[in-house]
């Protein structure tokens, strides 16, 4: 590794190239990810916390979302299903596990009829995931039910102390527990699914239909239409990804925990009152969409303009692909010999483009996406409520100045 030439950087620039290092190989560690993107959408939360019972949701939510993402598919991907399902696998099929359903489908191999179902079944027993995420905004109400004693969104996000409703928290109780057993029995129904698919796939050409729209949806349904292809199976498998050999989170799988967690957070915030519902529609699918894709577009298209602009020419390739910290090295070296210069001199210049190729699209995540978005929520928010208020007064008056009877009153 260049560690001895990061060294050799000057400050700030050397903590900031061990910083961009770190994530690097940090890449595949997953308590490693699990602090640095835990940390950086906690603390712009916690900063913006409206009270005690706020910053305690938002912990909650976060610790446990990234703990989901970042140990849960080792868990039950590779520790797990991939055991289980795959015991009575050849040796040569159990290695096929780890390949792509996208390539096994494309090819003649004898093996693949044995090989998909046991891939469908560990892709289906993966929607553990998706569905934790889904009642951990159910569990958020409980734990603030039992923790804070406020069901009320209106008094946890400080907008205003009022007594707390009973029969609202009564309402929250109940719906937290017919949705946590809703998302437990959808679980059970495809783990279910994925045992009989396992056992009976081999011999089954229905089910052997079923595994391969499970796993490569764009295959199966749009084997004509390139792009479609590609969009479906990146966005839309269940499938697990594979990094050397082992079964890690695929891009479809978080775009399903996004989609199905994201019908937990509009449900539970909608039980808590009319002002947490639109605080979630105006955060969520802004934030949805930057996990699922919108981050990546931001990284090519930062790329994509250095590039324009004749930056970078030598860390950005024809197809947009930067190399590691643990290949400027030798990139340094080449470039030495080439310009007859110090492989100290160029390894500074290539440090330089590779710290704002990685840091600029990682200050958008925290400084936009992050603190951004946390802010401009909160303030929306009390907005919309200050607004809803002086409507309700207004029309108070108007119904007090004009002496409408009571029972004429509830129909505005």
């Amino acid at each position: 590794m260049s560690i001895n030439l990061i060294n050799t950087l000057s400050q700030p620039l050397r903590a900031a190239a061990k910083f961009v290092n770190h994530n690097e190989q940090a890449s595949g560690l997953s308590t490693s990810r699990f602090i640095q993107d835990t940390g950086t959408c906690l603390v712009p939360k916690a900063t913006f916390a409206r009270s005690k019972a706020d910053l305690a949701e938002n912990t909650f939510l976060e610790l446990l979302e990234s703990a989901v993402v970042y140990f849960l598919p080792a868990i039950i991907g590779e520790n797990l299903s991939r055991k289980i399902f795959s015991k009575n696998l050849d040796i040569n099929a159990k290695q096929l596990v780890a390949v792509s359903a996208e390539k096994l489908m494309s090819q003649k191999n004898a093996l693949n009829k044995n090989v998909l179902p046991v891939k469908a079944a560990i892709a289906l027993s993966a929607l553990f995931m998706p569905l934790a995420v889904f009642t951990l905004n159910y569990f958020k109400n409980l734990m603030t039910l039992n923790v804070f004693k406020s069901g009320d969104f209106e008094n946890i996000a400080n907008l205003k102390n009022k007594r707390e409703d009973k029969s609202l928290q009564n309402r929250v109780r109940k719906s937290a527990h017919k949705n946590i057993l809703k998302a437990a029995l959808t679980f059970i129904t495809s783990l279910g699914l994925g045992i009989l698919i396992s056992k009976k796939g081999a011999n089954s050409k229905m089910l052997q239909n079923v595994s391969e729209a499970i796993l490569a949806p764009g295959s199966k349904f749009f084997g004509n239409n390139k792009k479609a292809k590609e969009f479906f199976n990146k966005y839309f498998s269940l499938d697990f990804a594979s990094q050397d050999g082992k079964l890690v989170l695929s891009k479809g799988q978080l775009t399903s925990c996004v989609l199905i967690g994201g019908a937990g957070y509009f449900g539970a915030s909608k039980d808590r009152g009319k002002q947490n519902f639109l605080e979630t529609l105006f955060r969520y699918p802004v934030v949805g969409f930057y996990v699922i894709t919108g981050s990546e577009l931001f990284e090519k298209g930062f790329k994509k303009l250095l590039k324009k602009a004749g930056k970078c020419k030598e860390t950005i390739n024809k197809d947009l692909e930067v190399p590691g910290f643990d290949k400027l090295e030798k990139l340094a070296k080449d470039l030495a010999d080439k310009n007859k210069t110090s492989v100290e001199a160029e390894f500074k210049k290539l440090a330089k483009q590779k710290v704002l190729i990685s840091g600029v699209p990682f200050l958008f995540s925290i400084g936009v996406m992050g603190f951004f978005v946390a802010g401009i929520s909160n303030l929306f928010t009390r907005y919309r409520y200050n607004k809803d208020k002086k409507l309700q007064t207004m029309t108070q008056e108007f119904l007090k100045q004009k002496n409408i009877s009571p029972a004429f009153k509830q129909f505005i």
